[in-house]
């Protein structure tokens, strides 16, 4: 791995890669940003489907090391700053438990709340790679208010929080989850942050620029 910890972040603004720039901000990551157009498909020209063959962002460039995928993004960028203390490393008791949440977001929650919003039911149990949605809904219901402290993982915030803190707030105000007394309680701290309040100015700023 190359000793340079600068980074290109591919990004296109109000899209799940909005939380990226939460995790940036935190770890004072230096990196360039290039922005992607989505109105005019920018996404699916072939420039960047070299970069993602999904079209989709989140993605990074670091030195020949191309990464796709939210939760390897999060990852990766938390474990190139291992000082900041924001991942969890090997034979830390807390490691387990964050890559069981880094990877549950995507395998379960996206897929679950998809199926929902679309107001169509998911494959039957046994075949669904959720179980269902009211299992989900429950499994974080139940992290939040019995599990978790102030963070995802406890005392201090991580890359977990930068992932979950960021769906969790698109999530309840779409109302794709339900907005339980625990659930709003953690979404608060999470918009109270500094790392969110300067992230979300910067994606309107993008967004600003774009549109002109």
């Amino acid at each position: 791995m190359t000793t340079d910890r600068r980074i290109t972040f591919y990004h296109a603004p109000n899209t799940r890669a909005s939380g990226v720039l939460v995790l940036l901000d935190e770890l004072q990551a230096e990196h360039d940003l290039h922005l992607l157009r989505f109105a005019t498909g920018e996404q699916r020209g072939s420039e960047y489907l070299d970069v993602n063959p999904m079209g989709k962002v989140p993605a990074i460039r670091h030195g020949d090391t191309i990464v796709t995928e939210q939760a390897a993004v999060y990852m990766y960028l938390a474990e190139l700053y291992p000082e900041k203390r924001l991942a969890p490393m090997p034979g830390d008791p807390r490691r387990g438990a964050y890559l069981r949440w880094m990877v549950f977001y995507g395998s379960c929650v996206e897929p679950a709340v998809v199926d929902k919003s679309l107001g169509r039911d998911g494959a039957e149990r046994s075949r669904s790679p959720y179980g269902d949605y009211d299992s989900v809904m429950w499994t974080l219901e139940r992290h939040l208010a019995h599990d978790a402290g102030p963070w995802w993982l406890g005392e201090s915030f991580t890359a977990a929080d930068a992932l979950w803190g960021n769906a969790m707030h698109f999530l309840t105000q779409f109302k794709l989850v339900p907005a339980s007394a625990a659930v709003t309680a953690y979404v608060e701290r999470f918009r109270a942050r500094d790392s969110f309040v300067r992230a979300q100015q910067r994606d309107a700023e993008l967004a600003r620029q774009l549109a002109a």
